[in-house]
């Protein structure tokens, strides 16, 4: 601070008392919420115009006491508000299952069986590549090392299943 501005007041108590008022909220349970709380306070009087304060530190105390309550308040009012939301739009709405029909599910086994023969229809070597990259998740240079290929004839043939897969999806519509 300057000299022409020195600091008094409720400014000048919160910096001499700093320590009790984190040390108070702690006490009253804010737990790791006390050091933003103690910034609030401070955030509050160095906001305020208000004159002077007979018992600053009282007024700091209660300040820091009203603040975590307010904060209580507002996570107890939001998480009864998620709960009353997830409550209202939990499972299935009535009439409608999560569960596909049997027409979707033969439907799409019939996709899957498709899709399988086209993949064993551009090889052995192209659908072993595409399966343990795109379904089990293994790395291009892991599957080259295994096949004994090079890095380059794993993309090709990948290259080649992307493109069978492509044209499939577009007959398809």
């Amino acid at each position: 601070m300057t000299a022409e501005h020195p600091i008094a007041g409720l400014e000048a108590a919160f910096l001499e008392n700093r320590d009790k008022l984190l040390r108070f909220l702690r006490a009253r349970g804010a737990g790791d919420a006390a050091e933003d709380l103690v910034q609030d306070v401070w955030l509050k009087i160095a906001a305020s115009k208000s004159g002077p304060v007979d018992a600053p530190l009282s007024y700091l105390f209660r300040t820091a006491d009203l603040l975590m309550i307010d904060r209580f308040r507002s996570s107890r009012q939001a998480g009864a508000r998620d709960r009353h939301w997830s409550a209202a739009h939990d499972g299935d709405p009535p009439g409608v299952s999560a569960e596909p029909s049997a027409e979707r599910r033969v439907a799409a086994a019939q996709e899957a069986a498709g899709v399988l023969r086209l993949l064993d229809g551009l090889g052995p070597r192209v659908a072993t590549i595409f399966r343990r990259h795109r379904i089990e998740g293994a790395a291009q240079k892991v599957i080259a090392a295994e096949l004994g290929v090079s890095l380059s004839t794993v993309e090709s043939d990948l290259r080649v299943a992307y493109r069978a897969l492509g044209e499939w999806k577009e007959r398809l519509g």
